[in-house]
């Protein structure tokens, strides 16, 4: 391979996602990227969006993709590939996938026309009227193919594939990594409740003591302006009892990403009302997103961006259960399904859906992300749902060595795991130096019948 290919910077998207050492991580271009990207497939369920140098023509993502695995070729401990992974991981954790655009639910005239007519009439309408009109825009949700319903790992997937490459390069053996979770956990969960309504603002303080008997902590998000006051009082006491507080949107009106202009102006306003709330994170409203802004922004983490988006207004979903960053921001996913689209879209009060989600990160020992909110779980059948959660949520933690955190933790564990390497002592051993090396562990990645296993010295 072309020496000066193989030491780009295509090696960082594995050292950066595994944190293991880069001599483990040679991976390298083989051709020239074509011109625009492109639908592909790494085997018959990993989807790609990318450019190749294989002449992909594929613009529509289904199941007739091409599948570039065959032309990846593994000889002499590196791994070239048709097409670059830091492009790939990029291009699906950003949604550049989705062809309707990063605005509010596409770019069209008519669905900003829709949408506009909808937040007119929105405060005039309760859910029982809302939810019929959602189902009605939603119809067909089910039938999209990709992201995956009900999770959807692409990227991680990708990397997992890319490293399983590099040992089948190096005639197997194993590869050193910093572990993704601190103390060796397995997943990690956190629970967030954005604050719609007055009605919700008034409920925070019997939710915050619901989800402490059940031995849980959570962040809640509060809208700065318009909606309603957020008392300094209650932001005090959610302080004091070792929960967290955050922005949610600026005015929940839809309009965050009307125009650079209007964009602009508010996310100035949001920086201050990240400082004036003496926070760290952030939610948009309807979890409406253009990464492509995030620069303007000025808090530390966000969690706007869903996994699979297919209940939500605006479509996509980044495609990983893992942090990533945009920029200097670390975005939290929301990686199951929020309360709302639970019970008023698809109609479910059960917490099968979410057991269901559940299970399927955390086998990929990803980040199980909850938006439940106060407005929707005052009803006693909402309610209801909502204590079987926390149930199951305490019980799962305690048998899987889940890491139940706080937004913020996570925002400072990973930015702590981004700084860490693994070194080589002078006693031969492998340790991990960086800030908080002291909760984390070394982890190994082996083949096993043809994928990747892992083990962590010292977990759980």
């Amino acid at each position: 391979m072309d020496e000066e290919r193989l030491n780009s910077g295509m090696s960082l998207a594995l050292v950066d996602y595994f944190r293991c050492p880069k001599g483990c991580a040679e991976v390298g271009l083989e051709g020239e990227l074509g011109a625009e990207a492109r639908v592909f497939r790494l085997g018959p369920d990993l989807t790609c969006y990318g450019r190749t140098t294989r002449g992909v023509s594929q613009t529509v993502i289904n199941g007739d993709a091409p599948d570039l695995a065959g032309f990846v070729r593994t000889e002499n401990s590196c791994c070239a590939l048709p097409f670059d992974p830091n492009e790939v991981a990029t291009n699906l954790r950003r949604e550049r996938y989705v062809t309707a655009g990063p605005g509010n639910g596409g770019k069209s005239a008519l669905a900003k026309l829709k949408r506009n007519a909808y937040y007119a009439v929105r405060p005039l309408l309760g859910v029982s009227i809302r939810k019929h009109l959602q189902r009605a825009s939603l119809k067909g949700w089910e039938k999209k193919p990709f992201p995956r319903w009900p999770v959807d790992r692409s990227v991680d997937q990708m990397f997992e594939q890319l490293l399983a490459w590099q040992l089948e390069a190096r005639g197997g053996g194993r590869t050193p990594f910093v572990w993704f979770w601190p103390e060796g956990m397995k997943s990690c969960v956190i629970m967030t409740h954005d604050v719609e309504e007055k009605t919700g603002l008034d409920f925070c303080p019997a939710l915050m003591e619901l989800d402490a008997s059940f031995g849980i902590k959570s962040s809640f998000q509060f809208i700065p302006e318009g909606r309603y006051p957020t008392p300094r009082k209650l932001l005090n006491a959610i302080r004091a009892n070792g929960f967290e507080v955050n922005v949610h949107d600026f005015n929940h009106d839809g309009h965050l990403y009307d125009s650079r202009e209007v964009f602009r102006h508010r996310a100035a306003k949001i920086n201050e009302y990240v400082k004036k709330f003496a926070c760290l994170g952030f939610r948009a409203g309807v979890l409406y997103r253009n990464l492509e802004w995030y620069d303007a922004f000025e808090f530390s983490y966000d969690m706007s961006v869903p996994n699979v988006g297919h209940l939500d207004p605006q479509p996509g979903g980044c495609c990983t259960v893992m942090p990533y960053y945009v920029g200097k921001i670390l975005e939290l996913p929301l990686t199951t399904t929020q309360d709302y689209s639970l019970f008023n879209v698809i109609g479910d009060y059960s917490i099968d859906l979410w057991k269901n989600q559940m299970a399927l990160i955390a086998k990929g020992h990803g980040l199980i992300s909850f938006n439940v909110h106060p407005d929707y779980v005052i009803e006693s059948r909402a309610f209801d749902v909502y204590k079987k959660l926390l149930a199951y949520l305490s019980e799962f933690c305690s048998e899987n060595h889940a890491w139940f955190a706080l937004p913020g933790e996570v925002d400072q564990w990973w930015r702590e795991r981004s700084q860490m390497s693994i070194v080589t002592a002078a006693d031969g051993k492998l340790r991990i130096e960086g800030p908080g090396k002291e909760r984390a562990r070394i982890a190994w990645a082996r083949l096993e019948d043809g994928g990747l296993s892992f083990s962590v010295e010292g977990g759980r």
